[in-house]
């Protein structure tokens, strides 16, 4: 049972790119994309239109956008380890930005790595297939809280 992935990302084009990056990494898990911070929350909370959603059931890493619509990354950041349920969630920030002040931030906050999205195609599809399979196949998540 692969658990999900959730990409909470605006940027088509780049949503686009993840996938081709998966599907060449042959990554099976599922890709869920959200496209602003607010529906992120919505989402792990299983609130708003996810309340269908069974709250326990959390994806396996978040790859996260920092410059998102409604509610920002970092803001989305604090929340999920604010949070008892998604405290231990692997979050990966997948942004354009390299501006120390965000790298200090995002890892302040409490993320687990911090990559600048490539500019360049096969650098971008090359990079999101390390993070695939660091966190997907390599890495031992935690089991408990």
């Amino acid at each position: 049972m692969h658990k999900e992935i959730l990409l909470v990302e605006d940027n088509p084009d780049d949503v686009e790119l993840t996938r081709i990056a998966f599907n060449e990494a042959k990554i099976a898990n599922a890709l869920t994309v959200v496209t602003d911070g607010a529906e992120a929350l919505d989402y792990l909370f299983a609130r708003g239109a996810h309340a269908d959603r069974n709250p326990a059931d959390l994806p396996s890493i978040v790859l996260l956008d920092l410059n998102l619509p409604k509610v920002d990354g970092r803001e989305v950041l604090q929340a999920i380890r604010a949070n008892e349920a998604t405290r231990t969630l692997p979050v990966v920030v997948l942004t354009t930005s390299a501006e120390p002040f965000d790298v200090e931030t995002s890892y302040a906050l409490g993320v687990n790595s911090y990559i600048q999205k490539p500019v360049d195609f096969e650098q971008f599809v090359w990079a999101v297939k390390q993070v695939g399979l660091y966190w997907l196949v390599l890495n031992h998540p935690r089991t408990g809280g």
